[in-house]
């Protein structure tokens, strides 16, 4: 029986891919989660009782902490990062040091200790803005625009000299935007559907063009299954299901889905340097296998439902410190900005 160490699985992928593991295979998993705001429990509560389910309360920067997992670990899926854009425009230091050291002291603990697998979750952000009619391929040099994408890139570096230097099976994923259940309320989707819910006014950058490739959480999942148990080491895998909308025409859907009116979209001033295109061929990952089982329909109204029907969930998450984040980023762009017309 194989151990896989999940980082930052108590998140939106992480729990998310926790709970694919243990459905999926006779795995021990092993949760390494510092438990910041975007860490939680709540979402692991079904599996607690596993005894093939460990969560270690822990930050992947501590290198002693590390260093005493490894010895019963088989492979690494690192999914911890500081992870909102937003958040990296505000304060920079804490993705540099989570994103960039802590992938550090990871591969070198993963090295010393010879860990047969290493997979590390990165984003399409790194790629930077992508201009109409083209996608992004995994040898396209990378040109991050935001603290966050570049702690990200930053990350990578890292993973291919480990790989290089030192023949640590490393394999890299960057995916697109993900929709599905335990999404923090900070992001987009959940943000949306959440103020919906509660007839609040919705905050939408610019003039809402920016075009995102969503999938849904249980298909990433199962291509970084496919990642990390066929993928070639020293290799990069992107992982899009080629669902490209703008956040308007995805914030309308969510509207009808919920039968809320127009008229709660407030267009707000951009934010600085924000991406007006990802998208990903994903025509790789594809060679291993795997395709996405939803449509962008289909896996948006999943993604409503859940957050229908988990409102005690969300309203825990948006309490206490979010109500502050929330304020100070929106509160006077929610001032100044324009219904939709």
């Amino acid at each position: 029986m194989k151990t896989i160490l999940v980082t930052g699985g108590a998140g939106f992928i992480g729990s998310n891919f926790v709970h694919h593991l243990l459905s999926t295979y006779d795995y021990h998993v092993v949760n390494l989660d510092a438990l910041t705001y975007a860490g939680n429990l709540d979402n692991l509560r079904d599996i607690e009782g596993d005894a093939r389910y460990r969560f270690v309360h822990g930050n992947i920067c501590d290198a002693g902490l590390v260093d005493s997992l490894m010895p019963e670990v088989d492979a690494v899926v690192n999914f911890a990062a500081e992870s909102h854009v937003d958040r990296s425009l505000m304060e920079a230091g804490s993705f540099i040091k989570t994103d960039i050291l802590g992938a550090y002291v990871l591969l070198e603990a993963a090295r010393r200790h010879g860990v047969e697998r290493f997979l590390h979750i990165s984003t399409d952000e790194v790629y930077g803005e992508i201009a109409p009619g083209l996608s992004s391929r995994e040898e396209d040099p990378l040109r991050p625009r935001s603290p966050y994408a570049a702690s990200k890139a930053g990350a990578e570096m890292q993973c291919r000299a480990f790989h290089e230097t030192y023949g640590l099976p490393v394999v890299i994923s960057r995916g697109s935007n993900n929709i599905g259940p335990y999404q923090h309320a900070e992001k987009a989707v959940p943000l949306f559907i959440t103020n919906a819910l509660t007839d609040q006014p919705i905050p939408l950058y610019g003039d809402g063009l920016q075009v995102r490739d969503w999938q849904y959480v249980a298909d990433h999942c199962r291509a970084l299954d496919l990642i990390l148990h066929r993928g070639a080491a020293g290799e990069v895998y992107n992982v899009g299901a080629g669902n490209e909308r703008p956040n308007i025409e995805v914030l309308t859907a969510i509207l009808d889905l919920l039968d809320k009116p127009r008229s709660l979209i407030r267009h707000i001033e951009d934010r600085p340097g924000h991406d007006r295109r990802y998208s990903l061929d994903s025509s790789k990952v594809h060679a291993l296998g795997w395709t996405p089982q939803h449509a962008f329909e289909a896996a948006l109204e999943k993604t409503v439902r859940w957050y229908v029907d988990n409102r005690r969930w969300w309203e825990k998450v948006r309490s206490g410190d979010f109500r502050e984040y929330y304020d100070r980023l929106y509160g006077d762009r929610l001032a100044r900005g324009r219904p939709a017309s």
